[in-house]
């Protein structure tokens, strides 16, 4: 049975979009975790939904819809360019309003919202041809911006007190890193779903930076982590009829897990190796 279905063509076309938004959402994740914009990430994907509620309500194509409510809550955010416990606030307000709003359009939509509540836990198996293209070009332009933006991001992402004082246009570059999240959302609500965004763009970035400190080898490891966690699932999807998000989500969550445990007993070797040694008393 598994030999039959991995021989079908939707399987491939799986396959081929799991792995373009996992090589893009683990490579930005390094960002977003240094940044400390996960919270961000959350509301985006929450709005991106509203997104798509509207898009039903005028009748067009709700991952149009993800798109537009992505890129717009993105850009919003990112011209807020707030820092800490300021910028959680904002995000929350606009979360609050955002979930009200598509609250509205669901009720103002007369006919049947399963396609927009499919999006909450994702559709991988069910992509399309054209759905493939369109995360292959919408994939481009986000790796080809961080590929752009690199330098400039990790500087302040590390630094951005330092990055300012040399010139960095901190401004600039938080409307660029959230518009690229918003792009990256889109791509990934359409694998795991709303509710399980995080999982591709948070936690294989965060088990990164478990691993190591060097930044370009995060960046390999996170989205290493991202696409073995998301071909895994949606292999696994085929053996055992569970649904796909639940097999990516667990073995992304395993991969964390296992960095933790890693670095848990790295450190402790460190502080055994740097302890002084025990004195021995001869006891007469």
């Amino acid at each position: 049975m598994f030999g039959q279905l991995l021989a079908q063509h939707f399987v491939h076309t799986a396959l081929w979009a799991g792995a373009v938004v996992a090589i893009v959402s683990g490579a930005i994740g390094v960002f977003v975790v240094s940044r400390g914009m996960s919270f961000a990430v959350h509301a985006i994907s929450e709005l991106g939904f509203t997104g798509a509620a509207g898009a039903l309500v005028v009748g067009i194509d709700p991952v149009l819809g993800i798109l537009g409510g992505s890129l717009l809550v993105g850009l919003v955010l990112g011209l807020l360019s707030l820092r800490g416990r300021e910028r959680d606030s904002a995000i929350g307000a606009v979360l609050a309003f955002g979930l009200g709003v598509g609250v509205l359009f669901l009720s103002l939509y007369q006919g049947y919202a399963t396609e927009a509540t499919n999006l909450l836990f994702g559709s991988i198996v069910g992509v399309s041809d054209g759905q493939l293209r369109d995360l292959v070009i919408v994939g481009g332009i986000v790796l080809v911006g961080l590929a752009v933006l690199y330098r400039p991001l990790f500087f302040s992402s590390v630094d951005p007190e330092i990055a300012a004082a040399r010139g960095v246009p901190l401004r600039a570059l938080s409307v660029a890193i959230f518009l690229l999240l918003g792009l990256t959302t889109a791509e990934a609500i359409q694998v795991v779903g709303v509710l399980l965004v995080l999982t591709l763009v948070i936690t294989p970035a965060a088990a990164a930076q478990r691993l190591t400190a060097r930044p370009g080898l995060a960046l390999v490891l996170s989205v290493a982590i991202a696409l073995g966690s998301t071909e895994g699932g949606i292999l696994l999807s085929l053996e055992k009829s569970w649904p796909t998000s639940f097999f990516i989500t667990t073995l992304s969550f395993a991969a964390y897990v296992a960095a933790r445990i890693y670095d848990w007993s790295r450190g402790r070797q460190k502080r055994l190796s740097s302890s002084p040694p025990r004195r021995l008393w001869a006891v007469r």
